[in-house]
């Protein structure tokens, strides 16, 4: 299902409300939009009947393409597999590809987002299986991915482990041995740095404004 070629005004008006985007920027959006869903559908393999399949919206390797060549998020397959889980999609989310309204309030978010959208979208991905916790488990996973083992290491677990008590006496204000919403959130407020501590997913202040360029260059 090709999107249409222009935005209708009452949705233009919805996502202007809803985003940090302005109107034009909303508009050059949707035609990035179209364009990576018509390439989706052209790139799909035909079905056994010699149908283009069905592409209503943006797909999980298209999401990774933009992610990896536009913001240069060449980050851990677990941290990327885990940002494509927290946009919104399909009634109870993580359905299906990414329709229009949600490409652009993720957008909104990971260009445009104030610091407690930010804390909350870094926590979801690192959140592993989603309960409201960050446990040493998955700090330990998210670390290991993220470390260059170095040869000659006998036990490079063991540095990981410790590198995680570290991170966890920063973050674990309550002292409870998880990193909750909240402490996650102290944590960064005094600390900024602490925001990605788990591994990058969020673009880098320079991506960003050349990308937020692109748009108001746009006709």
């Amino acid at each position: 299902m090709m999107p249409n070629k222009k935005l209708k005004e009452k949705h233009l008006e919805a996502l202007y409300r809803l985003t940090h985007f302005n109107k034009a920027e909303i508009e050059a959006l949707y035609n990035m939009y179209r364009r990576l869903v018509i390439s989706a559908q052209a790139a799909a393999p035909a079905t056994a009947i010699g149908h283009s399949p069905k592409v209503d919206g943006i797909d999980q390797s298209t999401f990774r393409d933009v992610m990896h060549n536009t913001f240069d998020l060449v980050t851990e397959e677990a941290i990327l597999e885990r940002m494509w889980m927290t946009w919104e999609r399909g009634a109870a989310g993580g359905e299906g590809s990414l329709r229009f309204e949600s490409w652009v309030k993720g957008l909104s978010v990971l260009l445009r987002g104030n610091t407690e959208e930010r804390i909350g979208y870094c926590f979801k991905v690192y959140d592993l299986n989603n309960d409201g916790f960050i446990t040493r488990e998955e700090m330990f996973l998210l670390l290991r991915n993220s470390l260059l083992k170095q040869p000659g290491d006998e036990d490079p677990d063991e540095g990981v482990r410790e590198l995680v008590e570290l991170v966890l006496k920063k973050l674990d204000v309550d002292k409870d041995g998880t990193v909750s919403l909240d402490d996650y959130r102290q944590a960064v407020e005094q600390e900024p740095l602490l925001l990605e501590a788990f591994g990058q997913c969020l673009p880098t202040k320079r991506h960003t404004t050349t990308f937020l360029k692109t748009l108001t260059n746009k006709t």
